[in-house]
């Protein structure tokens, strides 16, 4: 026993132990229950201090020094993107692959993230484009079996089953692939530090050597990246300031629908989103995604209504549903896939400015097809649908809404309305409460079969619906 402790002591004198925040990156030299720098709490991890003989090269800029100019004088051009062939993902992406970017993406265990960049690469391998698939996870064998359950036989994807960085360094200057995909960077690690792979020092510096090495090469890199239970990307938060893209893999493993969201972006949109449905041969692009989120109903049904909300630059169309019942002195309000606390305002409105009481009800919202919806246009729509639930009556067949409430009582426009009604019309939609500024200003052909019934506050809204 004795002899082990003193093997542990000169190993800890030998590579000291740190502790890493994993929030703010901030070390300490020993254990504390709040960060030092930051002050968040229970964020620190014990890693190894680096190796007392770095690379002269380890802390080089991720792209090249350059001389003091003006923006006037600095040529601008249009980044170009190679289309991946796979529809949904190049929204995502912004129209496709940029050479030298990263993208870095994360989602749960087993919701088809390999799958997907499989796909991918198989895809521009077949436009004659050098393809890499680097695996620190699985041999080559098992990625092998994989692509013939997806149905690729004879891809020409070229695999490397490696975790050391600087051999996968090696092989990227060897062969030039036109992108990479190092599934996953929890797994990579360098011989220039001395802590286990996983920890915060580690994915950090294998992070911005993979950066530095795309944007010096134009090889285009993937990073796939594990998720804490919470659903965010393990690792430092740096990691997500440092790569390009960001993508965010959503959806329910009970359901074959998955969505993927572009959460950073710095060559397209952000907030972008696409569907992708999971199949015996792989993730195939869904192209009317707003099939998904509405209940097929033979008949209007009380506490439901259709919501047309934007992800992105795509509007979709989701049915919000509201069952409110008799509840006691605490009722509660759960809701999914909308903001509880934001419930919990719209119906204090809802009591104070149109007289709807639901103090002692028991008040469920759900947003259908496990879609999150965070903009405060769905407000109008997730009131009508409790007042239709409370009151027992079904608001009229192929009625939509949208419209943000205020604590006043008004109805405040939604961003690209117009495009928000376009989208209903053509799916074939009859009846619209919309904010009075997002009405069209004339008769509009988009909008045949549309009646539109612009609102400015909620109560003119409620009234309105019981004519209907």
């Amino acid at each position: 026993m004795g002899r082990g402790l003193d093997y542990i002591a000169a190993h800890m004198a030998k590579e000291k132990t740190l502790f890493t925040c994993n929030d703010c990156g901030g070390t300490s030299p020993r254990w504390l229950g709040k960060c030092p720098h930051c002050g968040a709490w229970n964020t620190l991890i014990e890693s190894v201090a680096e190796s007392a003989t770095p690379s002269k090269n380890r802390f080089a800029a991720l792209a090249p020094a350059s001389e003091v100019t003006t923006l006037a004088d600095i040529e601008a051009t249009d980044v170009a993107r190679t289309p991946t062939g796979i529809g949904e993902l190049d929204r995502v992406l912004g129209g496709g692959i940029v050479e030298g970017g990263v993208v870095l993406i994360g989602g749960d265990p087993g919701i088809g993230k390999s799958t997907l960049l499989l796909q991918a690469l198989d895809a521009l391998q077949k436009q004659q484009l050098p393809t890499l698939y680097v695996t620190g996870e699985e041999s080559g064998a098992q990625v092998a079996l994989r692509s013939r359950r997806l149905g690729l036989d004879g891809s020409q994807v070229k695999v490397l089953a490696e975790i050391q960085l600087e051999k996968i360094l090696a092989t990227l200057t060897a062969q030039k692939p036109a992108i990479a995909v190092i599934d996953s960077i929890q797994t990579v690690y360098s011989e220039q530090l001395t802590s286990a792979p996983g920890s915060v020092a580690q994915v950090r510096e294998c992070a911005a050597h993979l950066t530095r090495a795309a944007k010096a090469s134009g090889t285009a890199i993937v990073l796939v990246g594990h998720v804490t239970k919470e659903g965010a990307l393990a690792g430092p938060r740096v990691l997500e300031h440092m790569v390009d893209t960001v993508l965010y893999f959503e959806g329910d493993t009970h359901s074959s629908y998955r969505l993927i969201r572009a959460i950073k972006n710095r060559f397209g949109a952000v907030n972008e989103i696409g569907v992708f449905a999971m199949t015996e041969k792989g993730l195939k692009g869904v192209s009317n995604p707003s099939a998904i989120f509405l209940s097929q109903h033979a008949e209007p049904v009380p506490g439901s209504c259709v919501l047309v909300t934007l992800e992105g630059t795509r509007p979709l169309l989701v049915e919000i549903q509201a069952l409110v019942d008799s509840g006691g002195p605490s009722p509660p309000r759960p809701s999914g896939g909308l903001e509880r606390d934001r419930l919990a305002m719209l119906l204090a409105v809802l009591h104070r400015h149109a007289g709807v009481a639901c103090m002692d009800q028991d008040v469920f919202v759900n947003a259908v097809g496990g879609v999150r919806i965070s903009e405060p246009a769905a407000d109008l729509a997730v009131m009508l649908a409790i007042t239709s639930s409370l009151r027992g009556k079904a608001l009229p067949k192929g009625f939509i809404a949208f419209g943000e409430v205020g604590l006043a009582g008004e109805v405040r426009p939604a961003p690209r309305g117009q495009e928000r009604l376009k989208e209903a019309a053509k799916l074939g939609f009859s009846v619209a409460v919309v904010p009075k500024a997002n009405a069209p200003k004339k008769n509009d052909k988009a909008f045949e079969g549309l009646s539109i019934h612009p609102v400015e506050r909620i109560e003119e809204a409620m009234a309105l619906v019981r004519g209907l």
